[in-house]
């Protein structure tokens, strides 16, 4: 009977074996035959510029920085723009020195990081930290407000952005952590001590403020902001990038270098990579995973009661990171410390409701624990669909009741829901904007495109062009940070 029973057992385990084997050469082959036939590599995916990594940046003072920075857009110049082939050069290639997106053209290059510092003496510091494959472009505009509001700014450009897609292929995330620091210690020498201090975080930027603000529980001598906002918070993203890592393994193979890259597109986005390498995807989950971990263990010892109010903007229907995640992960764990989510709904006119998916229509329901809670919620919902608007109906924490303040914004009538790259942008923004104005150019307008036609004649797929790139409600969102800034928490020791 023992003898049978190891020979099922081993039957078992060989079986196993050769099942992981054959799964593991389905993948290999598939992500094989995606480098075979996926679009060729360019200069752009092939060149890595050098970068400061964590130890050179938590020694590095502002100056030395930009200095590092302007050697960084330099090599950018001489290895890619400068050495670009003929069928390269044409206006939709940001890095042809004769396009009209090429950022080194533009009025201002926001690939840079950059400081606005107001008229009189600072009243505060603020540090802004943009999200993945992105650049300190995306949260200028509320980067602005707080400088005309007397605030010292410093939107700091993460390692490995603002230059070329390759750049995510060396990069690991404690060089962000470490570009963090290094923000908040510039913004502090700006202002001083004696004034308050505001992160704010987009996507994966998000994540890193409140990382930061979990280490600044531990280590005293980091400066401890008095407050957080978040735009989009990668607090929790999906499961495929848990194994991002090894979506890339043909990649050590030099013939299946296309195997390193989720996505290989046209770069005709001044401020934004439009490519997706690996790394990128694996490094967005390790810093999530990482601030999960320190999360839980503050909440077990009780520390969390030192967390300053975050005052959070998510869209209840968001692709990139998990709404869920951002209710139960961080918010369903914080003090009463007076912080606030407001979440936005989609839009649920008749237009558009026969096409919502079933689990899109009830998702502020399966999103939300029953009142009450030790947060304020706010929901910016159309209680009447096709009605005189959005309202904001806030509910305070510890109590079931809830207020109501009519916006008198609506939805435009062709959209359907915000999207979590549209929440820094208002309407005019010259690039995203679905109404641009002012005069600014950037060479092209992103969020205006008409998306109406036949397939095959854009470069790019309808999808990346049909997504939302600007907040209708960005009004109410600048108005509730102004409201974060005029009631200041207590000074963090």
């Amino acid at each position: 009977m023992l003898r049978r029973i190891r020979s099922i057992l081993t039957w078992l385990l060989i079986s196993g074996f050769l099942i992981l084997v054959l799964v593991l050469a389905v993948f290999m082959g598939t992500r094989i035959w995606e480098a075979e036939t996926g679009a060729p590599l360019q200069a752009w995916h092939s060149f890595v510029p050098e970068e400061l990594d964590a130890e050179e940046i938590d020694e590095a003072d502002w100056a030395t920085w930009l200095a590092a920075e302007e050697r960084v857009m330099a090599e950018v110049r001489s290895e890619v723009t400068d050495r670009l082939e003929p069928e390269d050069r044409i206006p939709a290639n940001r890095y042809f020195a004769g396009s009209p997106v090429y950022p080194p053209s533009l009025a201002h290059d926001w690939n840079r990081s950059y400081i606005l510092q107001p008229e009189g003496p600072p009243v505060g510091a603020a540090v802004f930290l943009h999200g993945l494959t992105d650049s300190p472009y995306s949260l200028r505009h509320i980067a602005k407000r707080y400088r005309d509001l007397g605030w010292a700014t410093v939107a700091i450009r993460m390692p490995g952005h603002g230059t070329v897609p390759a750049g995510l292929q060396d990069v690991e995330w404690p060089d962000w952590s470490a570009a963090t620091r290094l923000a908040v210690r510039e913004a502090r020498r700006l202002a001083g001590d004696a004034v308050p201090l505001h992160i704010v975080g987009f996507s994966n930027g998000g994540a890193l403020a409140f990382k930061y603000a979990l280490e600044a529980l531990d280590d005293p001598a980091l400066a401890r902001p008095d407050r957080l906002i978040l735009l989009s918070p990668m607090i929790g993203i999906t499961e495929f990038a848990r194994f991002a890592g090894l979506a890339g393994l043909p990649a050590y193979f030099p013939r299946f270098a296309r195997a390193a890259w989720i996505a290989v597109l046209p770069e005709f986005n001044p401020f934004k990579y439009n490519s997706f390498p690996v790394n990128g995807a694996r490094q967005s989950f390790l810093v999530t995973a990482a601030l999960q971990s320190e999360l839980a263990r503050h909440a077990r010892d009780g520390s969390l009661e030192e967390l300053p109010p975050i005052l959070t903007f998510q869209s209840v229907i968001d692709f990139t990171v998990s709404t869920p995640a951002v209710v139960s992960t961080l918010y369903d764990r914080l003090p009463a410390n007076g912080s606030e989510l407001v979440l936005f709904d989609l839009n649920r006119s008749a237009r558009f409701g026969p096409l919502l998916r079933p689990a899109a229509a009830t998702a502020i329901e399966r999103l939300l624990t029953p009142p009450p809670r030790r947060y304020d919620l706010t929901t910016v919902v159309d209680p009447a669909p096709l009605g005189d608007g959005m309202v904001a109906i806030t509910e305070p924490a510890g109590t079931d009741e809830a207020m109501e303040q009519p916006l008198g914004i609506a939805y435009p009538t062709d959209v359907f829901s915000l999207s979590h790259v549209a929440l820094p942008f208002p309407l005019d923004d010259p690039l995203y904007g679905l109404e641009p104005a002012g005069n600014e150019n950037y060479g092209v307008n992103l969020g205006a495109t008409a998306v109406r036609g036949e397939r095959g004649a854009l470069i790019v797929s309808i999808d990346s062009v049909a997504r939302m790139a600007s907040n209708p409600f960005f009004p109410y969102l600048l108005e509730r940070v102004d409201e974060a800034i005029a009631n200041p928490a207590p000074l963090a020791p």
